[in-house]
């Protein structure tokens, strides 16, 4: 399929900026392909703004990194209108979000409003500015991250923010043998910056088009559904994942199949999806935080009592 050709060439021209760290890699352009966004939560200087440049230098797309501090306003983020004396007229000032590309670095640093700006351009691919509402360009991915160490003058994500990424990953930190090749590469030069691109952003559309075109039997539907649907009557979960979590999870799972040169989604790549689609939407009841229960070992115990569907 040329959805896997063009992935495996686009995985491997990031890999040469984020070394050893494919599967972040491909995790972050399954939610491409799906059109959703991702959450990494990770410690400082694993490689996360390098990981959403590299991808914006790959598809020879616009990237924008926003900087979140406490101070930061919503129109920092959604743009402003501004009242132009020789027109007379109010005119639109763009907002960092007008772009292919945003990282929203350290996004629980700033203020709950704040973080509440991005979710009509997550959602909607748009953002409303004085009631006049702008479309964004296209393809549109927010790659937001946050400290997992540090929760001095943090905001935690609410439930409805988590709930629109797509996907939620952590890079972790390279092996001994590939931050010895990141060494010797980054001490004489910065691949960053010769980092050439392999695709474009109107090639992107078409792949996700594709992607959406990837066949998805009533019985794989029905797996989903049960999936979703034990996260919601589980006794050791107080909050269970929505029906957008059922969407994201099925449209990951149809990236997945493209990605390994299928026409079609198989029981596997469903389960592939369920840790970085899940896991950010459940909350645990403090009775099963008390008994040392964890999402997973909640979720492995879901998965046993639903039949895998045999296509």
């Amino acid at each position: 399929m040329e959805v896997q050709t063009m992935i495996q060439k686009m995985a491997d021209n990031m890999e040469k900026v984020l070394i050893g760290k494919r599967g972040a890699i491909e995790l972050v352009l399954t939610a491409l392909l799906a059109g959703g966004h991702v959450l990494i939560e990770d410690v400082p200087g694993v490689g996360k703004t390098s990981l959403a440049n590299a991808l914006a230098k790959t598809i020879a797309c616009g990237f924008t990194r926003i900087q979140f501090t406490p101070d930061t306003l919503p129109s920092d983020v959604t743009g402003v209108s501004v009242y132009n004396m020789q027109s007379g007229k109010f005119e639109y000032a763009k907002g960092a979000v007008m772009n292919h590309i945003i990282l929203a670095d350290e996004i629980n640093r700033t203020s709950p409003k704040t973080q509440a700006s991005l979710l009509e351009s997550m959602e909607e691919g748009q953002v409303t500015v004085d009631g006049t509402t702008y479309p964004l360009p296209q393809p549109f991915l927010v790659i937001a991250t946050q400290n997992p160490v540090d929760y001095l003058g943090t905001y935690n994500l609410p439930e409805a923010q988590l709930d629109r990424f797509m996907l939620k990953l952590s890079i972790g930190y390279p092996s001994n043998e590939d931050e010895r090749i990141m060494l010797s590469k980054y001490l004489n030069a910065e691949p960053l910056e010769t980092l050439m691109p392999v695709t474009d952003g109107e090639t992107v559309l078409k792949l996700q088009k594709e992607v959406r075109a990837i066949s998805v039997h009533p019985d794989i539907m029905e797996y989903v559904v049960q999936i979703v649907s034990g996260t919601r009557s589980h006794h050791a979960f107080s909050l269970g994942a929505s029906p957008r979590a059922s969407i994201a999870l099925a449209h990951a799972a149809q990236a997945t199949a493209a990605m390994h040169g299928r026409d079609f989604v198989i029981p596997d790549d469903v389960k592939s999806m369920i840790a970085p689609v899940l896991y950010h939407r459940l909350v645990l009841t403090p009775e099963a935080r008390l008994g040392h229960q964890t999402v997973k070992t909640v979720m492995d115990e879901i998965l046993k009592s639903i039949k895998v569907p045999v296509l």
